[in-house]
């Protein structure tokens, strides 16, 4: 686990040093090279998150039938981290206004997917007050 986080590092500060050598000359092979080294980093991390996915997919016996919760937030997760991915290469190619839209949209998604949750959650509070 270390080691793999000591070559991501490595790998990005790498990456990163190159692309500088490039800024001044030619801009476009340096922020291609900052792209494509987000998608090589983004790609080691999707194999993270499917281990992550399946022990979490392993919890399912201990929730009973509220699978629809973990669905949920499993989504919620995945918006997140595609919206701060996208809006983190936006930012690099000097697109603030674009990154700063694309983190807006994807708040406003992961609200859409947890008004549910919240309405559930009044309803048993309410149901347990009793009004």
């Amino acid at each position: 686990m270390t080691m793999d986080m000591l070559k991501i590092g490595i790998l990005g500060l790498t990456g990163i040093m190159l692309a500088i050598q490039f800024k001044g000359t030619r801009a476009e092979i340096s922020l291609y090279m900052g792209v494509a080294l987000c998608i090589l980093i983004f790609a080691f991390s999707m194999e993270k998150i499917g281990s992550i996915l399946s022990q979490i997919l392993s919890l399912k016996k201990y929730i009973g039938g509220s699978e629809a919760w973990l669905a949920l937030i499993l989504k919620a997760v995945g918006i997140t981290y595609i919206g701060d991915f996208c809006a983190s290469v936006c930012k690099d190619a000097g697109y603030q206004a674009v990154a700063g839209q694309i983190e807006i949209f994807a708040k406003l998604s992961v609200l859409c997917f947890s008004l549910p949750v919240m309405a559930a959650v009044v309803e048993n509070i309410s149901t347990i007050v009793g009004g």
